[in-house]
């Protein structure tokens, strides 16, 4: 039990630093808790992401295309610059026609 929950920690502190979280960079700057604060906002995007990828089915289907979630992000931010959506469902039908992607 020791072990797994030892791999879930050190696969979460692997996405954390090395998949476009940036969550190794100090973002102190002198400013008395910033640092605190956005590593909270940091991990809240990280748990949000997760709980997207767990309930959503179109998210993983775009997530496993595109195969990088730094590529994911990058789509989603260009549709959010293009067309105001109402949800994340129709953000992710977009990011899908951009690339071709059949989500059914």
């Amino acid at each position: 039990m020791g072990r797994s929950r030892w791999k879930i920690e050190n696969e979460t502190f692997d996405t954390l630093k090395n998949q476009s979280y940036n969550f190794e960079h100090n973002f102190g700057h002198e400013q008395e808790n910033l640092c605190t604060i956005f590593a909270y906002l940091m991990m809240l995007a990280f748990h949000v992401d997760q709980i997207q990828q767990s309930s959503c089915r179109y998210f993983r289907i775009v997530l496993r295309e595109l195969k990088t979630r730094a590529k994911l992000w990058e789509s989603i931010q260009a549709v959010f610059k293009i067309l105001p959506r109402e949800n994340i469902a129709q953000v992710l039908l977009s990011v899908a026609e951009m690339y071709q992607i059949k989500l059914e």
